[in-house]
């Protein structure tokens, strides 16, 4: 009996200490999604800023020829994921979008992964894999990945390896919950540019673009890109930080009602333990009483 009450109250401490890591955890993942969800607003009004520069330009020559189209049967995707575990479905949801959705496009998809978890999830359901990015761990580090990911897509862009490229990201919903999304960046063509001039600007002034339009146009588009990955890469993270938490507050539910168990456990078998005390001294009076 003494060695099951043993073992019971290390169980108890064992469960008590993972709570406390579980805790802990839960409030690293609910501080995480705060950060990425306010970067994401922050570059709400520049991007805004972004699509009326962009406006301007079109309007002023309509019949600008932004997309330099080559020959190519090749898909660039860039899809988002994890490199750490406790996510739930995260990287599985996002990856069979990825999978369905670049199968209904006419060509053969090249995939960036960031993320080492969808990078194996993708490379197991037979995707041709482009190459591998580590997921940034803070809102400053998503400038170098964007970088990253522009120069290496550009590149094979130019040499005509693909001409269309998408993004597939998570995007987080109310509370904990998230969808899968997907955006295309590349080629930026009629219906791009079409969609764009029918933003109205704030004002009665229209503006006019000076000096160099063609050198201010790529600056915007170049703008437009980034924007465009730096918020794919923020919705991302702030949907895994979302998919942890639920993990968390699951896992802390699960082990509050161990250890609601193993408690009622062990004061069950403490006070049988107890009783049988009682009950050799009660035996043991009446035997000397006789």
């Amino acid at each position: 009996m003494s060695n099951t009450i043993a073992s019971l109250s290390r169980q108890i401490q064992s469960a008590g200490e993972l709570e406390s890591v579980v805790r802990t955890m839960k409030a690293l993942a609910a501080s995480s999604i705060g950060q990425y969800e306010q970067s994401v607003r922050s570059l709400a009004d520049y991007y805004r800023t972004v699509e009326l520069g962009l406006s301007v330009c079109i309007r002023s020559h309509p019949n600008t020829n932004h997309d330099h189209p080559r020959e190519s049967k090749t898909i660039g995707a860039i899809v988002f994921g994890s490199d750490q575990g406790l996510v739930g479905q995260f990287n599985d949801i996002i990856a069979d979008y990825a999978i369905k959705t670049l199968a209904t496009l006419p060509g053969k998809p090249q995939v960036w992964a960031v993320g080492e978890r969808v990078h194996a999830r993708l490379g197991d359901a037979g995707l041709s894999m482009a190459g591998k990015f580590i997921v940034p761990n803070s809102v400053k580090a998503i400038t170098s990945l964007v970088a990253q990911i522009q120069i290496q897509s550009e590149s094979h862009r130019v040499k005509g390896d693909y001409q269309q490229v998408y993004v597939f990201h998570n995007r987080p919903q109310t509370g904990s919950l998230y969808e899968p999304v997907s955006q295309r960046l590349l080629p930026l063509d009629e219906i791009w540019q079409h969609s764009l001039t029918k933003i109205p600007w704030p004002t009665k002034i229209i503006p006019e673009v000076l000096n160099d339009l063609p050198a201010t146009l790529r600056a915007l588009i170049r703008e437009y890109l980034f924007i465009s990955l730096f918020r794919a890469c923020a919705e991302s993270l702030a949907s895994e930080n979302a998919s942890r938490l639920a993990a968390m507050q699951r896992a802390e539910k699960n082990i509050t009602e161990l250890l609601n168990h193993l408690h009622g456990s062990f004061h069950r078998l403490r006070q049988i333990s107890i009783d049988e005390e009682l009950f050799d001294v009660v035996s043991g009076y009446e035997a000397l009483m006789r």
